[in-house]
């Protein structure tokens, strides 16, 4: 039951029940990817999930309208309801998705389970440029491969997520970054980039930070080769000294390595 209590929206579940669980009256714990969960509790069949987990097994529910993630539940096969969470944009979110297009991001684009109605409310509030919804696991693979095809031959496709299932979506982007706080172990481990406090204004301050970085690296690598070039044409004339093959080794290192020290302000 892991991938249950690493959640976001379980433990949403899980804070609002307020009790403690007792794990051994659980068993036959099965995820079913893109749907939800089936399981036993107290010998009795629970199955928890989306609509579409309510249609693969046969089950007569009602379906919901309500504006947020919706979560049905049935038990030993009878509807027993419709758990509502609403979701909360988070606070710089508006102001991260400005500032990536401020630094050259030809399109944003949204892969969302949720339903349409949520998906184009957020994308709206965000100014998103795409939106995709109701979407399982595979079918957002299948829309970042034709977002690949779409992109410049020099772009590179990024793709941001948290959850279990955009572990292969994650892996799939050009470069994959897993918002670390409440992301799951797969999504962090499929991911080239982990922003720790999940805050999407951090990914602005990541490519700002990476491409500091590369300025420092190929400032080095031109002076270090610089310096050592002219100290080898001076050696080869008889000019250079010693302390010059010194400076041109240690004195270079100790230099650039000052320079590196930059990237921490």
């Amino acid at each position: 039951m892991n991938n249950f209590h690493n959640q976001p929206i379980a433990l949403s579940i899980l804070k609002a029940h307020g009790k403690e669980i007792n794990k051994e009256n659980v068993s036959n714990y099965t995820e079913i990817s893109g749907y939800g969960i089936t399981a036993t509790v107290d010998e009795k069949s629970i199955l928890v999930g989306s609509s579409e987990l309510m249609l693969l097994k046969g089950i007569n529910f009602i379906e919901s309208y309500d504006i947020g993630t919706k979560v049905y539940v049935a038990v030993s096969g009878s509807f027993a309801g419709c758990i509502v969470i609403s979701d909360e944009i988070k606070a710089d979110s508006l102001d991260a998705i400005a500032k990536l297009k401020e630094k050259g991001i030809r399109k944003t684009v949204m892969l969302t389970g949720d339903n349409v109605q949520i998906a184009n409310a957020i994308a709206k509030e965000l100014q998103l440029d795409e939106v995709y919804a109701s979407l399982l696991p595979g079918q957002k693979v299948e829309k970042v491969e034709m977002l690949n095809e779409q992109k410049s031959p020099k772009g590179k496709l990024v793709f941001v997520g948290d959850g279990i299932n955009d572990a292969p979506v994650l892996a799939r982007a050009d470069i994959g970054i897993a918002m670390g706080g409440l992301g799951s172990d797969a999504a962090i481990e499929a991911a080239d980039v982990v922003l720790m406090d999940d805050q999407p204004s951090k990914l602005v301050e990541a490519i700002d930070i990476a491409k500091f970085t590369r300025h420092i690296v190929w400032q080095n690598i031109v002076f270090a080769l610089g310096v050592k070039g002219i100290v080898l044409l001076l050696g080869a004339f008889g000019i250079a000294t010693m302390w010059e093959a010194v400076f041109a080794d240690v004195g270079v290192s100790l230099l650039a390595i000052l320079n590196a020290t930059r990237i921490m302000r």
